[in-house]
């Protein structure tokens, strides 16, 4: 039996710009895998050169078949010092904005994808006191390259983004990590309101306008319920309300969470991908979205901005997208206003704590010698594009 999607479907890959361009030596990240007693286990390096190669990767998923590219602008390269603007990074992006309808692809783009300046990590960060007039600031300088995007995501995972601080209290002292806690409020207010001055100095630009955020499809296990309630509540409800406002909402969905009387409830050994913790679970997509569909309440079209999964075997990718999307199809038919799925992610890439190791690329990439190598994924989604659905 055929599965097809609704006219017009957007069919994408996606990359950020830390874990592909190399060399953002200005960020809070590249702080962060440099400081003494890193959590990271690796650092980003050259990453995967895209900064030069990004011509090379529009090739890839223009000639797959695919009509969409999601990416990022790097804050930190645009305004390595406070007021110091580069004009000559905000041309590479406009170049690669031009590249995307060159090869009639349609332009994604981020503005914030986790990272942000050294200068603002060391004055504030995301609460600081003076963070929204510089992030409108910014928005601002980079708005004229977005006129000929096909969509402008604001922030990246507010919600993931807010769960940090609280990580990193937990893994300090000593308690077990299984799974994404509650964020803490006072970084999710932050956020939302960041979101909301970046929206206002987007006003005038041609695309829609939105952010994207982690979706899960929550389980409640024997006693879970009330939990379960809670922490969907905190983690995802009071994101997507603030998204019925907006022109679009991005949801980025690799797995599920489950919820005992007690909490989070980690995932047996033997269902883990290689993102260490993440349960194996295609079911999520489309659970995933359907909920937030609800929580929307039909105001608000959702994009899949992200969803895929970490293995070193392809053909399990396949599959496991197959199941993805054939979940998704059925959201869609339930009533989801859904308008196109990019695949997390174009290239094996640089996968933050984790390093190198996960590989949830479409795209394998050459450690030495930055070589593209299309994994048979790359094909199969390309022609799943074509087809504008599964078979």
């Amino acid at each position: 039996m055929s599965t097809t999607f609704p006219d017009g479907f957007l069919w994408g890959a996606a990359t950020a710009a830390h874990q592909v361009e190399g060399g953002n030596v200005n960020n809070d990240h590249w702080e962060m895998e440099h400081a003494p007693h890193t959590p990271f286990v690796e650092p980003s390096g050259d990453a995967c050169d895209s900064y030069h190669r990004w011509r090379e990767d529009l090739d890839l998923v223009a000639g797959a078949g695919l009509n969409t590219y999601r990416f990022s602008l790097e804050w930190s390269r645009i305004e390595p010092e406070e007021g110091e603007f580069s004009r000559a990074a905000l041309d590479h992006y406009r170049r690669m904005v031009d590249g995307c309808r060159e090869r009639g692809l349609n332009p994604l783009v981020t503005l914030v994808h986790f990272t942000q300046p050294r200068w603002l990590l060391h004055d504030g960060g995301w609460t600081g006191a003076k963070t929204g007039d510089r992030i409108a600031r910014y928005t601002e300088f980079v708005a004229p390259i977005l006129d000929d995007a096909a969509y402008v995501a604001t922030i990246n995972e507010p919600n993931l983004m807010a769960t940090q601080p609280v990580m990193a209290r937990m893994a300090m002292s000593g308690q077990e990590i299984k799974g994404l806690p509650r964020p803490d409020q006072e970084v999710a207010d932050a956020l939302i309101g960041l979101h909301g001055r970046m929206t206002d100095a987007l006003r005038g630009v041609r695309p829609p306008v939105g952010w994207t955020l982690i979706g899960r499809e929550n389980i409640a296990e024997d006693g879970g319920e009330d939990v379960m309630r809670a922490e969907r509540a905190a983690f995802e409800d009071q994101f997507l309300e603030v998204a019925r406002g907006d022109d679009w909402v991005g949801q980025q969905i690799y797995t599920c969470a489950r919820f005992g009387p007690d909490g989070l409830v980690a995932p047996a050994p033997e269902l883990h991908t290689l993102a260490h913790g993440m349960e194996r679970r295609p079911e999520a997509l489309g659970a995933a979205v359907t909920r937030a569909a609800e929580v929307l309440g039909g105001n608000t079209p959702i994009l899949v901005t992200e969803n895929g999964i970490a293995t070193a075997d392809d053909e399990d990718r396949i599959r496991f997208t197959t199941d993805a999307l054939t979940g998704l199809a059925a959201a869609i038919e339930g009533g989801a206003d859904v308008r196109g799925y990019v695949h997390w992610s174009l290239l094996d890439n640089f996968e933050w704590m984790l390093g190198y190791r996960p590989t949830f690329g479409l795209v394998s990439v050459d450690r030495t010698t930055f070589a593209r190598t299309p994994k048979p994924s790359l094909a199969w989604l390309g022609e799943v594009a074509r087809r504008n659905g599964l078979v």
